[in-house]
Order: structure tokens, then C-alpha cells, then sequence
């Protein structure tokens, strides 16, 4: 992670946060960067941080911790009651310069100023947003929302806040928070299709562009193991099952080894992996083999051509050796002999980083490229900004292929997202002449 280059807009964002202690909104649009800039500050940082995440997943993909476990928080709404802190804790905060959170788009306004107040408490500094500790979020409000919880904590929320979502926390009339939004698309190179993209990410797509999008989307589907992006489970199952038994040959399967503490069922991978030779497969993490560079890619899609004590994957036309991954799952702590943050490894999981791909869900393709997709979005879809994610996954409009035309109501924006973006008037960065 450490060896990619930034872009110059990347740079001088990564100088932003490494060179002040404004707290920032780093946002952007799919595929403009923002995980190869949080990585590239994970390693290349001077400042004590700390990374965190809302769930799971999030958090052992970014080599993190989850918010809740991290400020050892209750599960649901915390509003006003007692935060219980250890001293260990206590120690653990006090020795933080930034907080990173990523995919903070998820993170509800009543976790954001729980974090708040848990600073506060910690550093005892009761006066100061945040503890005094820089807060630096990375996400796409256009792309994942909060989860609502049950009904009282519907009502909770409308009673107490603005809307659910982190922007409005109540810490941010104390402190100010400056949007950074980076602009440069390095996954699709067409205008045009950029353009309707933008478009779709803010609910503004005119009978033109719908018209486009489904002209190009109506072509017959390829049968050529093209992955299906579909809202439902259920539905990505039942395409992937169904795939494997048609392959000839039994199933084998791989099963993982978890140790350490891992807490709840959010694996990173599948714990059972059913496996046959030609079954069509997407890459779960970026290859850490050394040499020219990496041979596949979260998301990279590849066909099994051999399975022995590891499976062999083609990834066109080239076939490599695949091992099995360990995710370790992290807990920051303090060592007081150092007076230095630590991270430790609580617990592993290792299984192949692979799951079947002749389908995925649209939530599980956050962040990763495909050349080509059909997108499912069956009767509905469920969220506004689940269009955008699926087709912003694909690199160019060629790739794309609908099961049904668009309809108006696919294409939603949260108002409160609208709002926010307006009024926060995003930045961008200045990039000094004569980097580009």
C-alpha cells in the first residue's frame, strides 16, 4: 500500500490533513480515490492515528477497528447516557493526534457525537470539539446511507436531529468541517459517460440521458460469466448456485480457519467456499505478492482453472497461484513503557480471497471496478444511491447492461445529502502549478 503514487490532487489533500489540524470531509465521487489516499496516509502519516470504521468489513478492509469497539460503545442509540471508560481507555485516547474514519457516510449523527463526547471525557477537555483530537471522515454520502433502527430510534432521532445522518451531529455547531472533494475519475475515462454518472449521483438526469442509459443498457445480456449487480441476497444466491451446478465435476470445498476473537458473523469472506474448475470468481482483497506490480485487484474477476492444496485462478489468460489470505482484525492499545500507540492483532481469519462472482450484491460491490456488469435492480431499487453505486462500478458505458429499462424512481437522492453538499459548499484542493 505504501508504494502507490499520488495524483497531485491526492497530494495535496494528503498535505491538508498531515499539515493542519482542520478536521476534513474527504468525499469524491466513485472511483476518484479516496481508498488509495486513505491507505497512502495510513502508512506515510507522522501523526499518531487511528482508523476506525462502522462495521466490520469496513474496518479489516482499511486494517482498522470498528467505532463501537474502538471507544468501547453500547450497540444502539447512546444520546445522553454515561460513557463508561476504562483507564486503559482512557490512555488510548489521550495519546491519538487524528481519528480517521472511513466510510463515514454509514456513521448516524447519535454515533458521531457519542465519539465526540467520549474525547471529551477521556482528554478531559470538555470544552473542545472532538477533545482536540483531528477528525479526518472519508466517504460518499451519494453512495451509503445510515441503517434506521427499530421505531423508537426512528423517533428518537426525529425528535433530537436534523436527519440521521453524520453531518448533522451536534458537534459540528462547534466545530467546522471542511469538504474536500476530490475530483479526478481514474476509473472511467469516457466524458460522456462520467457525465451521466454525475448525473445519476445527483438525481438530476434528464429523458436524455435515461433515454441513453437504457438504449446502451438494452442489448441482450452477454452469457459470457458477466456479473450480475442485484439488490437482493437472495437473488445473487440463487444465480451463483445455480451457475456452480451446472459446471460438471463435484464441488469442493474450502473452509476457514478463524482464531482470536472475532466477534459477531461479519466475515470478510465466505467461512464455506464452494469451489469447481471453471467456476467464475471475483478477487476479495488486493494481491500482496512482490514483483511487478499486483496481479489482481479487489474486485478483479479471474476462472478457476485447477484446485489443489491452492486454487488457480486465470485472470485473462494468465493463471496464478492463489493462497489463502489472513484478514487480521486489529485493536489499537497503549503501552505505557512507550508511551506509544500500539496495534495488535486479536484475532485472524484465512480462507482464499475469493468469492463466486457470477453475481454480487450492489452494498458488496462498494468499491470495486468491473469492465462489464448487468445490473439487476429488480422491482425497485431500495436506497437511494444504489443505482449510482452499480453503474458507477463499471469502467465504460459500453460495459453496461440492464435487466429492465430505468425508471424515474430508480434514481433517488436523499434531500438531506442535497442539502448538505449545497450548503457545505465543497472545496477542492488548490493543486500548485506545474503538477498537472
Amino acid at each position: 500500500m505504501g508504494r502507490l503514487s499520488l495524483s497531485p490532487e491526492q497530494q495535496a489533500v494528503f498535505e491538508l490533513i498531515e499539515n493542519t489540524r482542520e478536521h476534513v470531509f474527504v468525499t469524491g465521487r466513485a472511483g476518484t480515490g479516496k481508498s488509495t489516499l486513505l491507505g497512502h496516509l495510513s502508512w506515510n502519516t507522522e501523526k499518531s492515528i487511528v482508523i476506525c470504521a462502522p462495521t466490520g468489513v469496513a474496518a479489516l478492509n482499511v486494517g482498522g477497528q470498528t467505532i463501537h469497539s474502538l471507544f468501547r460503545l453500547p450497540i444502539g442509540v447512546i444520546a445522553d447516557h454515561d460513557i463508561d471508560q476504562t483507564v486503559e481507555l482512557k490512555k488510548l485516547l489521550n495519546s491519538i493526534d487524528t481519528l480517521v474514519i472511513d466510510e463515514v457516510s454509514m456513521v448516524n449523527a447519535d454515533l458521531m457525537d457519542a465519539v465526540d463526547r467520549s474525547l471529551r471525557q477521556a482528554r478531559q477537555r470538555a470544552g473542545e470539539p472532538f477533545g482536540g483530537v483531528q477528525v479526518v471522515l472519508f466517504g460518499d454520502p451519494y453512495q451509503l446511507a445510515p441503517v434506521p433502527g427499530d421505531q423508537e430510534e426512528r423517533a428518537y432521532f426525529a425528535d433530537t436531529y436534523r436527519s440521521m445522518w453524520f453531518f448533522d451531529a451536534k458537534v459540528w455547531q462547534e466545530a467546522d468541517l471542511r469538504l474536500v472533494e476530490l475530483l479526478q475519475v481514474h476509473r472511467q475515462h469516457e466524458s460522456e459517460f462520467r457525465f451521466m454518472l454525475n448525473a445519476v449521483r445527483h438525481g438530476q438526469v434528464t429523458r436524455e440521458i435515461a433515454d441513453r442509459l437504457n438504449t446502451v443498457g438494452a442489448r441482450p445480456a452477454p452469457r459470457d460469466g458477466t456479473i450480475t449487480l442485484a439488490t437482493r441476497n437472495d437473488i445473487v444466491n440463487k444465480i451463483n448456485a445455480r451457475a456452480l451446478a451446472e459446471l460438471p465435476g463435484r464441488a469442493l470445498t474450502a473452509k476457514a480457519e478463524v482464531s482470536g476473537d472475532f466477534g459477531g458473523r461479519t466475515y470478510p469472506a465466505d467461512e464455506v467456499l464452494e469451489l469447481k474448475v471453471g467456476a467464475q470468481v471475483m478477487f476479495l482483497r488486493n494481491d500482496v505478492g512482490q514483483g511487478d506490480g499486483p496481479r489482481w485487484v479487489n474486485g478483479t474477476i479471474g476462472t478457476v482453472t485447477r484446485i489443489d492444496t491452492n486454487v488457480f485462478v486465470d485472470v485473462d489468460g494468465q493463471v496464478h497461484e492463489v493462497e489463502p489470505a489472513i484478514w487480521e482484525k486489529f485493536r489499537y492499545s497503549y503501552a505505557p513503557e512507550t508511551k506509544k500507540l500500539t496495534k495488535d492483532v486479536v484475532a485472524e481469519f484465512t480462507q482464499f480471497p475469493l468469492r463466486l462472482a457470477w453475481a454480487v450484491t450492489i452494498h458488496k460491490s462498494q468499491g470495486k471496478t468491473y469492465d462489464a456488469a448487468i445490473v439487476d435492480l429488480g422491482s425497485r431499487a431500495f436506497t437511494p444511491g444504489q443505482t449510482y453505486v452499480a453503474l458507477s462500478r463499471i469502467t465504460s458505458l459500453d460495459g453496461l447492461y440492464l435487466t429492465r429499462p430505468l425508471r424515474p424512481g430508480d434514481i433517488t437522492v436523499d434531500p438531506d445529502v442535497e442539502r448538505f453538499m449545497r450548503d457545505a459548499r465543497p472545496v477542492t484542493v488548490p493543486v500548485t502549478a506545474g503538477n498537472g
